[in-house]
C-alpha cells in the first residue's frame, strides 16, 4: 500500500496533522478540567468510529479495512492508547506548550528505532533537522534546576510511547491503507478503554459535549493525515516536520491561557522551522558511471 515517495505530499498531509493536533490540545485542556481522561478517550473513539463509517462504506465496506496483521495493530494501538492517556493527563499538570515540547523528545527515539528496525537511512539533513529541532525545543522549555514536575515525567513517557507507535504505524503502511490503520486504532482503543470508562463515567455538560466532539473529529482525522504522510515519506522525514507543533501550541497557550511567550520561544521556533526546511532538501542525485 506504499504510495509514491513525495516530500511535498508528506508535508501537506503533515500540515493537516499539525492543524488538527493544535485544536485537540486546546480541546483536551478544556475537557480535562471536569472529565476523567479514560472517559475523554472513550468518547473520542466512539465519535471517531461514527465519523469513519461513511468513509468505510465509500471504500467498499468492511472488506476495505480487513487485515492480516491484527497482532501488529493490537501492539501499535495498545502502546498508543496509553501514550495518549498520559498525554491528556499531563495537560492537567503542566502547560500545553510544555507538554508538546517535552513530547518532542520523540524524534530521538523514532530516529533510532527507524534506523534499527525499518532500515531507514540517516542522512546528514535528517540528523541536522533532528538536532535543530531538539535545540529549539530546549530553548522553548528551558528546563529549570528545580524539582521535576510529575507532569513532565508523564509527558516524557508519552513521548517514548508515541515513538514506538510511530514506528509500528510506518511498518503497517507497507501493507495497510490509512483507512485500515485508523479503523483498527479506534476499535482497539475503544475496547481497551471500555471498562475503565464505565468505572469513572459522569455525564458531560452540553459545553463539554461540544469539546468532546472536537476531540473526536481531530483525533480521528489527524491520524488519517499522519498515516497518509507516512505513506509518502520515511518516518525520519515526517517526524521532524511535527516539530512545528511546539511553537504553534506554545503560541496558543500564550493567547488562550496566558502561558509564557518570549524571545527564547521565538528563537526556538525559528530553529525548528530551519530544521524542517533542511529536512525537505532533495537528496543529491547519484552521478551515473561512465560506460
Amino acid at each position: 500500500m506504499s504510495a509514491t515517495p513525495s516530500k511535498t505530499m508528506a508535508a501537506l498531509w503533515m500540515a493537516g496533522w499539525l492543524s488538527l493536533m493544535l485544536v485537540m490540545a486546546v480541546a483536551g485542556r478544556e475537557t480535562t478540567r471536569e472529565l476523567n481522561v479514560f472517559q475523554i478517550m472513550e468518547v473520542r473513539s466512539v465519535i471517531g468510529l461514527t465519523l469513519l463509517l461513511p468513509l468505510i462504506y465509500r471504500a467498499g465496506g468492511f472488506k476495505a479495512v480487513a487485515t492480516k496483521r491484527l497482532p501488529q495493530h493490537l501492539a501499535r494501538n495498545g502502546v498508543h492508547y496509553f501514550a495518549q492517556l498520559g498525554w491528556f493527563y499531563a495537560l492537567t499538570l503542566i502547560g500545553i506548550g510544555q507538554v508538546v515540547a517535552i513530547e518532542f523528545t520523540m524524534p530521538i527515539w523514532t530516529a533510532v528505532l527507524a534506523a534499527t528496525f525499518l532500515s531507514e537511512r540517516m542522512t546528514i539533513w535528517k540528523i541536522a533537522a533532528v538536532v535543530l529541532g531538539i535545540v529549539g525545543v530546549v530553548m522553548i522549555v528551558r528546563p529549570a534546576t528545580s524539582e521535576i514536575n510529575p507532569g513532565q515525567l508523564i509527558a516524557l513517557g508519552a513521548a517514548i510511547g508515541f515513538s514506538v507507535s510511530m514506528i509500528l504505524a510506518k511498518s503497517l503502511t507497507r501493507t495497510e491503507s490509512a483507512l485500515s490503520i485508523l479503523f483498527w486504532m479506534i476499535i482497539v482503543q475503544m475496547v481497551v478503554g471500555l471498562l475503565p470508562t464505565f468505572a469513572v463515567w459522569t455525564w458531560p455538560s452540553a459545553y463539554l459535549w461540544g469539546w468532546l466532539f472536537v476531540i473526536g473529529v481531530c483525533g480521528t482525522f489527524s491520524h488519517y493525515c499522519l498515516a497518509s504522510a507516512l505513506r509518502h515519506a520515511d518516518a525520519t522525514i515526517v517526524v521532524p516536520m511535527d516539530f512545528l507543533r511546539v511553537p504553534l501550541t506554545t503560541t496558543a497557550g500564550w493567547l488562550l491561557y496566558s502561558e509564557r511567550l518570549d524571545a527564547w520561544t521565538v528563537l526556538g521556533a525559528v530553529l525548528i522551522l530551519c530544521g524542517n526546511l533542511l529536512n525537505l532538501k532533495p537528496a543529491s542525485a547519484v552521478p551515473a558511471r561512465a560506460p
